[in-house]
């Protein structure tokens, strides 16, 4: 057991390690076989128009730009959306009224000319554009080159005729997670992952909802390395209390907002948190800080209030996947926006006694224990009353989250030097600051596919072992600015 508190790691892989506190904290093409996982594609429903509505917007002014052959297929795709905008402009008046994408393709192509639109299917790497890059509908998916089938979700040619007989090559496979303008009848990147991967049947596991209904959303967990699964857990879907139920936390004082809360002196949320709510308009969080009040259930604040954002269920779509390097990790089939809640690290509340007691120490989460040692938390610390002033002796009691035996997904979220998340202290059920929830946020936008990631944030030379040897542990997240070494 290591010297000081126990910390967590990240268990059945190569790289097996995880973060001792909460002090802060490409895309490479897929490809399974020969085909190619392009994009996920939000695509909407839209209405077919006249061409009337065109030979209208052809009345506006008409803008000088460099041909569209010598522009990459990103930039070429803003200039579409330029057009796409200005439908919906001109025909404000109609509320009811909504462009087609379409429509506005075919004015793109007659305006500017493009020589180099001939509906051609691109193999490999279309320039300008990413995996994971989100695009509104399947003209933008036209536009680009990526995919041009509008009444298919795999797109393909033709690599060999011999006769009558032709073999087909699949090009790319997109998801819709919105409604497709064509066929809603598959949705779910998770089947096409599974389609496309499932040869040979034999490498290869997948599980359909391994939160056994907890989540809003199934978490499917896919092994395209080997047939492995992931370790048998408890999933759960809140924070478990090692001791007696009666002790635990009384629940806070709440506020007397009707409707939603604001930045106020009359909401008493808001005070906690120096005068402000540390949400925006759409839950996104504004600023991290070493502790967040959120509203709890004394509030007289609806459900739907934005100083509520880390308390309901997981938002997006969410999968376990197994690495090459990192044993199993997580990743999102959905577009994450910065500031987005993601999930809460959950499992079994220890006090420090209990914690030393855990023979593994793999999953251990150290909570609510540093809120003044880190340096940048220093000016904003001050405007929270509650950490006014350092407490001593059992106020200053340690405790942590154990996910070994029961957690979520945030079990399998791995280490990288440069994360695309960060964790948060909340409380919104107690105000027992020793014990605030570990809730994960995303630092920036993060595309789908793109591995969630924290920083565990060990120092080098400061781990020890039983016997107080250094513990030396090599990192595998191949980040930029990666530095070789987790502990």
């Amino acid at each position: 057991m290591p010297a000081g508190f126990p910390q967590m790691s990240q268990g059945n892989g190569s790289q097996s390690h995880g973060p001792p506190g909460t002090d802060g904290s490409s895309r490479q093409c897929a490809r399974l076989k020969e085909v190619q996982i392009g994009a996920v594609a939000p695509v909407h429903h839209k209405k077919r128009v006249s061409k009337g509505a065109a030979d209208r917007h052809e009345q506006m002014p008409k803008r000088k730009i460099p041909s569209i052959s010598n522009k990459t297929a990103m930039a070429s795709l803003q200039e579409f959306r330029l057009i796409y905008n200005s439908f919906k402009f001109l025909f404000q008046d109609q509320p009811t009224y909504r462009p087609d994408d379409y429509e506005a393709l075919w004015v793109f192509r007659n305006r500017y000319s493009v020589k180099n639109y001939d509906g051609r299917r691109l193999v490999g790497r279309v320039p300008g554009v990413k995996v994971g890059d989100v695009f509104d509908s399947d003209a933008e998916l036209h536009l680009t080159g990526l995919h041009r089938s509008r009444d298919s979700h795999v797109d393909y040619i033709v690599s060999k005729q011999e006769g009558r007989t032709k073999t087909y090559q699949a090009v790319s496979v997109v998801s819709s997670y919105g409604q497709h303008s064509h066929d809603q009848s598959n949705n779910n990147l998770d089947h096409l992952l599974l389609h496309v991967g499932s040869v040979p049947s034999s490498n290869g596991t997948f599980m359909a909802d391994m939160s056994s209904g907890l989540e809003q959303f199934p978490v499917s967990a896919i092994n395209l390395v080997s047939n492995e699964h992931p370790t048998s857990f408890l999933y759960i879907s809140r924070i478990r209390y090692h001791h007696d139920p009666s002790d635990h936390p009384d629940p806070p004082s709440g506020c007397d907002c009707v409707g939603r809360c604001s930045d106020s002196q009359d909401c008493a949320c808001a005070v906690k948190n120096g005068g402000r709510i540390p949400f925006g308009d759409h839950g996104g969080i504004i600023e991290e800080k070493p502790l967040l009040y959120e509203c709890g259930p004394s509030c007289k604040c609806p459900s739907t209030c934005h100083n509520r954002a880390s308390q309901h269920r997981i938002k997006f779509r969410l999968q376990v996947f197994k690495t090459e390097l990192m044993g199993w990790g997580v990743r999102s089939l959905d577009f994450i926006p910065g500031g987005s809640f993601v999930c809460e690290y959950l499992g079994e509340l220890l006090d420090n006694e209990d914690a030393q007691k855990r023979e593994n120490d793999e999953y251990l989460f150290v909570t609510g224990d540093n809120y003044f040692d880190v340096p940048r938390w220093e000016e904003s610390r001050k405007t929270i009353p509650s950490l006014q002033n350092r407490r001593g002796g059992d106020e200053a009691k340690v405790f942590a989250v154990d996910a070994l035996e029961c957690g979520n997904l945030a079990r399998f979220i791995n280490h990288s030097c440069n994360p695309n998340l960060f964790t948060q202290n909340v409380l919104y059920n107690h105000q027992d600051i020793r014990m605030p929830h570990i809730m994960l946020f995303a630092c920036g936008d993060i595309r789908p596919l793109q591995p969630l990631s924290l920083d565990y944030n060990y120092s080098i030379g400061k781990v020890h072992d039983s016997q107080g040897n250094i513990k030396k542990k090599k990192c595998f997240c191949r980040s930029s600015g990666c530095k070789g070494r987790l502990y």
